[in-house]
């Protein structure tokens, strides 16, 4: 008696743990949260756009005096670095919306936001550019260069990508639909905590950015590479870590040789990606577009994988068909 009691207490506690993490993730990642962060996010990205813009020109007319000049103040171009900030961040929250829905679309989400990032460091790229014969021996026009190319790329890559990832989704496999529903919940969990440490990184890189264009000393927050490092290094390395904890949980739904591999490459792929924000020019260039190549390499090889172990030719032959 006094066992099933116990039993029964255990129970209920872990309901109301698992009712209070599924409330809080309704609470910050729901689709009516996204939509009112979308329009907040547009509101906040065109005022600092017109904010910047103006600081830009009161700095040009010399209405205001820094003590040394900024990229950021330098060409009224160099504005749109500001909005395409605010957009970079939504698209952020974005990964960690999609995060328990699809394994290959919060991938998918990576990608965009890298490839954002190179968007924007474009317009950065445009505000320096030296027009003049010996463009290649200039450091702006080449790394503009090695951007536009990039950009292109990866956007094709991408493409890609999802259309390898709709291939992949067959409505008709079977699955232990418990075991997939604690998975989920899982993934939930995990999503909600990256919230509060995505907001604690978002307020802390962006005092660190308001205080390099107050300042404008020449340090490391001029520095583009180090504005972006301050954000994206860090949360990317969370999400690696984030990345295997859904590896390790994945087992308890699958254990197939294929998405096993799938799964991990997509982790070899994030820290690609994490590691291009070490590095600068055409190394980090390179290892971006490495990045989405190998994901669409192991989710294209996963596919024919998916195919070829199809469940009806398990449940006919068995699991040990070669």
């Amino acid at each position: 008696m006094i066992n099933f009691l116990l039993l029964n207490l255990r129970n209920r506690k872990a309901m109301s743990i698992s009712k209070f993490a599924e409330v809080l993730y309704q609470t910050i990642l729901s689709k009516r949260v996204k939509e009112r962060s979308e329009k907040a996010i547009l509101a906040i990205a065109i005022a600092s756009f017109l904010l910047h813009l103006m600081v830009i020109y009161l700095v040009d007319f010399k209405f205001i005096t820094l003590s040394s000049s900024s990229e950021l103040l330098g060409n009224p171009i160099a504005a749109i670095y500001t909005p395409f900030s605010f957009i970079l961040l939504y698209e952020v929250y974005l990964l960690i919306y999609y995060l328990p829905q699809s394994f290959a679309t919060y991938i998918g989400k990576q990608y965009e936001v890298i490839t954002l990032i190179v968007i924007r460091r474009l317009f950065k790229d445009l505000s320096n550019l030296n027009l003049t014969d010996d463009w290649f021996n200039v450091k702006y026009d080449l790394q503009f260069t090695y951007d536009l190319v990039t950009a292109v790329l990866m956007f094709f890559l991408i493409y890609l990508f999802y259309k390898q990832s709709n291939k992949g989704q067959n409505p008709k496999e079977v699955q232990d639909s418990a075991s997939l529903s604690k998975f989920i919940h899982i993934k939930k969990i995990i999503a909600t905590f990256l919230v509060p440490i995505f907001i604690a990184l978002t307020v802390y890189s962006f005092t660190s950015w308001l205080l390099s264009v107050i300042h404008s000393e020449k340090n490391n927050y001029n520095s583009f590479n180090n504005i972006n490092n301050i954000f994206f290094e860090q949360f990317f390395t969370i999400l690696i870590f984030a990345d295997v904890l859904i590896l390790l949980f994945s087992f308890f739904i699958t254990d197939q040789f294929h998405r096993v591999i799938r799964n991990s490459g997509f982790i070899i792929s994030t820290i690609l990606i994490r590691i291009s924000f070490s590095t600068s020019g055409f190394l980090s260039n390179v290892l971006i577009v490495s990045a989405i190549v190998f994901g669409l390499l192991i989710i294209g090889i996963h596919n024919k994988f998916e195919k070829y172990i199809s469940p009806e030719k398990i449940r006919k032959n068995g699991p040990n068909e070669h």
